[in-house]
């Protein structure tokens, strides 16, 4: 699996970032993964090579570039203390208008490789990275074909920069996978996002698994194989119609 580190500048610094391509040589659409709370860690790196397994050019930003250096963090260790404390000043360095803004970068670098096919990206997140997703495609319209957002939450809030905010930008076309009794994403909450994504007409489906949320990450205590494989399945399909 061809794998490659780089260095992105953005508008607030240098933002390191995994880049996976498919073994075969060829061409493919680019998706940017938008990482989770828990950082950039073998899991996730193993996540998208999955995805780039399957024809794409996936390109993995780690968003807490502002913070500096750290980790990598073993998920199942930090649940078992206080993973908010730990967690939080790597979380406070980003949020969904940041992460809006950064794709700028990561939309130009990916312009700039002979392997990417066409101008029509996709985006995929998880937890924290499914807003951030969202927002991308709502800043930048023209460039984001579709958006996979896998136990997101908080994407209807009264915060600036909340998902559903973006909803009257967006031209993608969106997956929302959410998770059973999740508190970042109540069933009130999820009305309201579903409510503005009507009103602005995008083309959406929205699912809610039978699992916990956090349950695609591999590394972490709620994975649920099953789902998780459903999740996939449902992920390439989606992205198979969207991009190619």
């Amino acid at each position: 699996m061809p794998h490659e580190r780089t260095t992105i500048t953005t508008r607030d610094g240098e933002c390191p970032a995994d880049l996976f391509t498919a073994g075969d040589g060829r061409p493919g659409p680019a998706i940017i993964f938008y990482m989770d709370a828990g950082g950039i860690r073998p899991a996730v790196r193993g996540m998208a090579e999955r995805l780039a397994d399957a024809g794409y050019v996936v390109l993995l930003p780690d968003l807490f570039y502002r913070y500096g250096p750290y980790g990598p963090f073993d998920p199942k260790e930090l649940f078992k203390g206080d993973f908010r404390a730990v967690i939080g000043p790597l979380v406070a360095t980003t949020g969904n208008v940041k992460a809006a803004e950064d794709s700028e970068a990561f939309l130009a670098y990916l312009d700039g490789r002979a392997d990417v096919q066409g101008d029509k990206v996709g985006a995929v997140g998880f937890c924290m990275g499914g807003g951030m997703a969202i927002a991308a495609a709502g800043a930048w319209p023209d460039r984001f074909a579709a958006v996979a957002s896998f136990h997101g939450g908080n994407l209807a809030t009264e915060t600036p920069g909340s998902p559903h905010s973006y909803a009257p930008r967006l031209k993608a076309e969106l997956y929302i996978a959410a998770a059973e009794n999740d508190g970042g994403y109540p069933p009130a909450m999820a009305q309201q996002f579903e409510t503005a994504l009507n009103q602005a007409q995008v083309r959406y489906r929205a699912e809610t698994y039978p699992a916990a949320h956090g349950w695609m990450k591999p590394d972490f205590p709620v994975y649920d194989e099953a789902a998780a494989e459903r999740g996939w399945r449902e992920m390439l399909a989606f992205f198979d119609r969207t991009l190619r």
